[in-house]
């Protein structure tokens, strides 16, 4: 599972758990708020006994910031550390992380060694294809990772300049793939179980990296499992099977965050969820104004049981 900004929480790292999913990250950390011991970035490293294996993916501009931070985060007792340089966002950017490091291969290259001189656990890189289609650079970031000490590569197969837009060129995955010898986790793209059978096919690469595909669709994981191990795919949620994963995702959000802060970083959720459903489009434009636990659930029941009614009348 991607580390997904605003959304990889212990919630919904559990729950992508519960249906299959191997490996997760936290959402991305910022070195500077580790070091200067922030509290709100240490909310990130919040986990649990059956949350592993977990790798904590952080991000920063200065080498020795960045090798203080792996340290601290591996003091909390994650398997392994990502150092994030694809992020597009723009406030990350102009910080002199994530995907800009991609312009500046030397200062890639510094802080890849200097974490991974920092701490005893497997540290993996996170990158896009380039800066941008004139300046795809994948490969070459990788080699230098890969000189660097790094114990894995991720390649999102866009260009920060895509931001989230377009398709992905798994093409780049497959070019690193036969670049380097370290494994080389694919990302971008998966949106249903076949997508990673494709994946694995067209770039050789060795893991399969789900992101925004598996927002409201943990089952997702579940359907990648059987196809891969050559089960019929039953993956689909039932109406009742997706009312009660909505509802325990909830109640898991409030006991991390309580219940008023759980009631606005979950809508989004809710959104998601009931993406694609009959009447969504109603039931979302109301769910996105409700303030309170009690409101948002009775209208989520109300929602579902018009779906069963609706379902029984067509059979």
């Amino acid at each position: 599972m991607a580390p997904l900004a605003g959304i990889s929480n212990l919630p919904f790292r559990m729950i992508a758990r519960a249906h299959g999913c191997s490996l997760a990250y936290t959402e991305m950390i910022s070195s500077n708020g580790l070091v200067r011991n922030t509290a709100r970035t240490y909310e990130y490293l919040k986990t649990s006994a059956d949350d592993h294996p977990l790798g904590a993916q952080i991000f920063g501009a200065d080498p020795q910031i960045m090798a203080e931070a792996a340290r601290i985060v591996e003091g909390t007792g994650v398997d392994l550390i990502d150092i994030n340089m694809g992020c597009p966002v723009k406030k990350v950017v102009k910080a002199g992380a994530g995907a800009v490091l991609m312009k500046d291969p030397a200062l890639a290259g510094r802080i890849i060694d200097t974490v991974k001189k920092a701490v005893k656990i497997p540290v993996s890189v996170k990158i896009r294809s380039g800066w941008n289609r004139s300046s795809i650079n994948a490969v070459q970031i990788a080699k230098i990772a890969e000189d660097s000490g790094a114990d894995a590569m991720t390649v999102h197969a866009r260009t920060a300049d895509q931001g989230y837009s377009g398709h992905a060129d798994w093409k780049i995955i497959a070019d690193v793939k036969k670049a380097v010898k370290i494994p080389v986790i694919g990302n971008g793209d998966i949106r249903q179980p076949q997508d990673a059978v494709k994946m694995f096919c067209e770039t050789g690469c060795d893991a399969v990296m789900v992101g925004r595909g598996a927002l409201g669709n943990p089952w997702l994981f579940k359907g990648i499992f059987q196809i891969l191990n050559d089960q019929d795919i039953d993956c689909l949620p039932t109406l009742s099977q997706r009312l009660e994963m909505i509802e325990n995702h909830w109640r898991m959000e409030v006991e991390l965050l309580g219940a008023d802060l759980a009631g606005k970083s979950f809508r989004k959720h809710i959104l998601w969820y009931t993406k694609g459903l009959e009447n969504s489009h109603q039931f979302r434009e109301i769910a996105g104004k409700l303030k309170n636990e009690k409101e948002m659930l009775g209208e989520l029941n109300h929602y579902f049981q018009s779906l069963e009614a609706l379902n029984e009348a067509d059979n």
